[in-house]
């Protein structure tokens, strides 16, 4: 046996204590770094505790969750009454649609959701992920729609839940994109007359509540149409909300661009690119790298912003909440009902926020 080998245990054993003694060094200096912020962390984590386990007691521990009314009534609020949940969660997630063909929004969403997974993982961007896309979403409408391979034929006013809000935030943010990009290249274009329009139009968009342009497309816009011309509610809806968020896109954008050191492009000018070649492959991919967690802000807030379609009647998952709670006999465990949706949201703005911190420390290596 060589001298190396006898050695290696002795060795580990020489690091054990000193990779310990450092994890009690960065909790020691974190948490206890002088006593007042030694009692305030013992204060806060008892606090903690005791909160955790009186939420613990009220949402599992002593709640109920199969739909029995009696049981929940007996509880006295004293705990959840999660059989609500249980009893209408398909009323929630999939608003009127018909219940025997509510498989059809459930597929529709499944797909929509799992390709928008794969389009996180940077090893699958290539152009054969843009047809993916428009497979998807020609699926999506085909099965909320009907009409054709034999499904019934649904009018949009009848759907909503989650398929609306996840269709809602993917066609505003993803059709927003490059009217936003026209935008911001607008603003700060050189020709007067291009910057004054583009300039106009966001500074009056992000100057009005996006309920106030709803109510403008719903109610107003129906006005001013040629007779004979009818559009659609839910695409009224959706091309107020994508010219909504291309306003604030497009400021986002326009940071971003101008991050990026004038002295880049003139170099890629230089080496024989065109304009547009230096705006594709030097300026805009850095721009989108530098904006990435104002453009996540921005994402997030549409799709907590969808909640607002309610009020030209049209039933997201908030809407088809109400809707649940319209039933006077389990009305009054509203509570249950909110928590269930809000874990939804949560659970969606959660996973786009870890993943877009993900995502620009990994472009930010690649572009070191």
């Amino acid at each position: 046996m060589s001298a190396d080998t006898r050695a290696a245990p002795l060795r580990a054993l020489a690091r054990a204590p000193v990779a310990d003694d450092a994890w009690r060094t960065r909790v020691r200096r974190g948490l206890f770094p002088t006593v007042p912020s030694g009692i305030a962390t013992v204060v806060l984590a008892t606090g903690v505790a005791w909160l955790a386990w009186h939420l613990l007691d009220w949402a599992v521990f002593k709640a109920v969750f199969r739909p029995d009314y009696a049981a929940c009534r007996a509880l006295e609020y004293h705990a959840a009454c999660w059989g609500f949940v249980a009893e209408k969660y398909r009323l929630i997630l999939f608003g009127r649609y018909p219940y025997e063909e509510q498989w059809r929004p459930l597929l529709a969403t499944a797909i929509v959701l799992g390709l928008l997974i794969a389009s996180a993982v940077p090893r699958l961007w290539h152009r054969g992920l843009i047809i993916g896309w428009v497979v998807a979403l020609a699926l999506f409408f085909a099965l909320m729609s009907g009409g054709i391979f034999g499904l019934a034929p649904m009018e949009s006013a009848r759907w909503g839940g989650l398929p609306l809000t996840v269709l809602l935030t993917l066609v505003a943010m993803v059709a927003s994109i490059p009217i936003g990009i026209a935008l911001a290249y607008g603003r700060r274009s050189g020709m007067p007359v291009v910057s004054w329009a583009a300039t106009s139009y966001i500074e009056l968009v992000r100057g009005m509540p996006l309920i106030t342009v709803l109510f403008t497309a719903t109610f107003v816009l129906p006005v001013f149409l040629p007779a004979g011309v009818k559009l659609d509610a839910l695409a009224r809806v959706l091309i107020s909300m994508t010219l909504f968020q291309a306003a604030y896109f497009a400021e986002t954008l326009r940071g971003g661009l101008q991050a990026i050191p004038r002295g880049q492009s003139e170099a890629a000018l230089a080496l024989g690119l065109s304009w547009w070649q230096v705006q594709r492959t030097v300026v805009l991919p850095q721009a989108f790298v530098h904006v990435i967690p104002a453009f996540v802000n921005s994402l997030l807030a549409t799709f907590m912003d969808t909640s607002l379609v309610m009020v030209v009647s049209m039933y997201d998952l908030t809407g088809a909440l109400r809707l649940a709670l319209g039933d006077p006999q389990w009305r009054d465990f509203f509570i249950e009902g909110y928590a269930f949706v809000g874990a939804i949201y949560f659970g969606g703005c959660f996973a786009l926020s870890r993943y877009s911190r993900w995502l620009e420390a990994r472009l930010r290596r690649e572009h070191r």
